[in-house]
């Protein structure tokens, strides 16, 4: 059978229409650099489909920076709501109207010797002489297999197909995970007066306000945002970090698990398998409560210390006093005596390459990558986290990330003969 034909080629061509590759699609029409962009759904399909009703921003809007599109709303210090986000998102696509195809999914990527890469589309065949993934690393939710045991009457949702607590059937919701996206959800279904069970999990917290400023005001002090990974204590090693809860609900404040815990929350360790109507878990419920505190007051700590250094006038700080502790694990929880009618998995979610026939993955299944720039010439990765600080995948520094890119995107174009290319040892490195 012979190949489809090629449909059109491309300069570049950008799989993925979230904020990092319109942000690279940005840098490359301002220098002219023809190029195009692939979404599957509809660009910014996460925080239109993917995000629960009351979702906001976890960092204030001051630091949502896409290129030439910093946030000017009234309220810098304030955090977005989830249509608010998307306004702000779709403000950005307008100021600049991008080569945008919606509704194309990407099912192979493989190199071809005549046209540097070839892309088989839902709408054809596409060729580029460099292609960028920016398809982001959250695309396919974890599940534990132990979840296949749970009876069919139990509703499973995620963190992605949450939306509120009236779509929720009638009675006790477990929540499993104790993450960003956990603790909020935990919360949503809390303060809408829901029975919760929350099974936590070793993530951090942080305070959200410390001696006068809003935690990430203090860090964007201290110029923890622009460290970059290789010069992390962690190194690649933070990319597998699971990031810390906090919420911007209710014009920024702190997630306190122990407080809810008092007002009927019920608390559990980390969940490890389903036995009938029993659900087991670990007996580590005190020490993951206890080891999130500690992170939130090891961060206040280089506050007081960076304060300290710099002679910086600011209120005092007050350490954080626990108001409940576990009296006994409970290490098992019978999910038809408590009531539990539904769960909202939210222990992460992985990334799905299958579709990539390319050598540009480390031993672990990841992105080898220097900067978003791998092994193959002409092949880049934009928007995950950490690809180079810890803003690469959000909108406070995926523009820096983008404008790197571009600039190796042009230099290819206008020397190609005289191109750096990485070597596999350095690309490995992932840094």
């Amino acid at each position: 059978m012979a190949p489809a034909p090629i449909i059109a080629h491309h300069s570049v061509i950008i799989i993925g229409g979230g904020q990092a590759g319109l942000s690279l699609s940005w840098y490359l029409k301002d220098i002219g650099i023809d190029h195009l962009v692939l979404e599957k759904h509809r660009a910014g399909h996460a925080w239109r489909s993917e995000r629960w009703d009351s979702f906001c921003l976890v960092t204030p809007n001051w630091q949502c920076q896409l290129p030439s599109y910093p946030y000017a709303g009234p309220d810098p210090h304030g955090f977005m709501l989830r249509r608010e986000i998307i306004n702000y998102f779709d403000g950005f696509v307008a100021s600049f109207d991008p080569p945008l195809c919606e509704g194309v999914t990407v099912t192979g990527l493989r190199s071809h010797g005549q046209h540097g890469f070839v892309l088989d589309t839902s709408a054809g065949r596409y060729a580029a002489d460099q292609v960028v993934i920016a398809t982001g690393g959250y695309q396919i939710p974890v599940i534990p297999r132990c979840a296949e045991r749970l009876p069919a009457d139990i509703l499973q949702l995620n963190a992605a197909t949450y939306r509120n607590p009236q779509s929720l059937p009638d009675g006790a919701v477990l929540v499993v995970g104790s993450g960003q996206s956990g603790a909020q959800i935990a919360e949503d279904l809390h303060l809408a007066g829901r029975q919760v069970h929350l099974c936590v999990a070793d993530a951090p917290r942080v305070a959200r306000r410390h001696r006068g400023k809003d935690v990430v005001e203090w860090l964007h002090l201290m110029g923890y945002y622009d460290l970059p990974v290789h010069e992390h204590p962690l190194r690649e090693g933070v990319r597998d970090k699971t990031n810390h809860y906090v919420t911007g609900r209710d014009g920024g404040r702190d997630i306190d698990l122990r407080q809810r815990a008092r007002e009927g929350m019920q608390l559990y360790g980390r969940l490890l398998d389903v036995a009938g109507d029993t659900l087991v878990v670990d007996d580590d419920l005190a020490l993951c409560l206890d080891q999130a505190d500690q992170v939130s007051e090891s961060i206040k700590a280089s506050i007081d210390t960076f304060i300290a250094k710099r002679a910086i006038d600011a209120p005092p700080g007050e350490p954080y006093q626990p108001v409940w502790v576990p009296t006994q694990e409970r290490p098992t929880l019978d999910y038809r005596a408590a009531g539990i009618t539904s769960i909202v998995w939210c222990i992460g979610f992985r990334a799905d390459y299958s579709w990539i026939d390319l050598p540009v993955f480390n031993g672990r299944g990841q992105p080898a990558h220097v900067r978003g720039v791998t092994a193959v010439p002409g092949l880049y990765f934009v928007g995950l986290p950490w690809l180079y600080t810890w803003g690469s995948g959000r909108f406070s520094g995926v523009a820096r990330d983008a404008k790197h890119v571009a600039d190796q995107i042009e230099a290819r174009l206008e020397d190609a003969p005289n191109e750096r290319r990485v070597s596999v040892n350095e690309a490995a490195i992932g840094t």
